[in-house]
């Protein structure tokens, strides 16, 4: 079992590996960066979805090269982190919230696998059941609060949310909004690997806060719940059963015709 963390703002290293390495990962989509080493025995990759010192903006990522990557290493899971904008009243700053539906508002981005061939990748649940529940058992263990179900809404970005947008938004049921986790999602499912993701409020969006969003608070708190996420990431991956009992692994044959 060879597990990767992807780490989203203010998330840009994973420094509790033993015996890390760094390697640049040549794929046909471009090359990705990524740190790999053991915890407690499991081997782990870390992968900065931004880069170390968030070179790129979420338009702007390679998010084809960096899944290739991870499944060219036989990554057989993926738990991704983001910070969201709470869009549901009942989200507060601060808190943690496990994805498990989305909508795509992306425009513009390379955003399958499938360019030369004809597939249909089921996401009636983007994100792998199994994972989830193994953040949740991890989180109760743990003592750490967790909101268990969130439906995010991805954008194009690199701005905000116009106000009216976020109204919308939310009739449509989103609960968090941010701008990288479609197609990351996506293609980990077209590939057959395992998905979750956890976010972190960073503030709330746009017409429910009292000052304008800005990209240094978002990156300060998430900086802050670093400790606590990884702690959580960690145990849920010791919580990992050997063998997949999911049905992820089986998506691009149920994809081809």
């Amino acid at each position: 079992m060879r597990v990767a963390i992807i780490g989203g703002s203010g998330v840009y290293d994973l420094d509790i590996l033993d015996n890390p390495q760094e390697r640049v990962i040549e794929t046909e989509y471009g090359t990705a960066e990524v740190k790999m080493g053991s915890y407690e025995g499991q081997e782990i990759v870390f992968l900065a979805r931004h880069e170390k010192v968030h070179a790129l903006p979420p338009h702007k990522i390679n998010y084809r090269a960096n899944i290739a990557a991870l499944k060219k290493l036989d990554v057989e899971r993926i738990i991704g982190t983001t910070t969201v904008g709470g869009i549901n009243s009942s989200l507060k700053t601060g808190d943690l919230v496990l994805l498990d539906q989305f909508i795509d508002f992306t425009k513009n981005r390379a955003c399958t696998f499938y360019d030369d061939k004809v597939a249909h990748t089921d996401m009636t649940n983007p994100y792998c059941s199994e994972i989830r529940e193994n953040i949740i058992k991890a989180a109760k263990i743990l003592g750490i609060d967790i909101h268990e179900k969130a439906t995010y809404v991805c954008t194009e970005g690199p701005r905000f949310e116009t106000s009216a947008e976020i109204k919308m938004f939310s009739l449509l049921g989103g609960d968090v909004i941010g701008m990288t986790n479609i197609p990351e999602c996506v293609l980990a499912r077209e590939l057959g690997i395992c998905y979750a993701a956890v976010a972190v409020v960073a503030n709330p969006a746009a017409g429910y806060a009292p000052e304008i969003p800005e990209i240094r608070r978002i990156i300060a708190l998430m900086k802050s719940k670093q400790k606590t996420l990884i702690q959580l990431l960690m145990k849920a991956i010791s919580l990992m059963p050997e063998e997949r009992g999911c049905t992820c692994k089986d998506a691009l044959e149920r994809a081809r015709i």
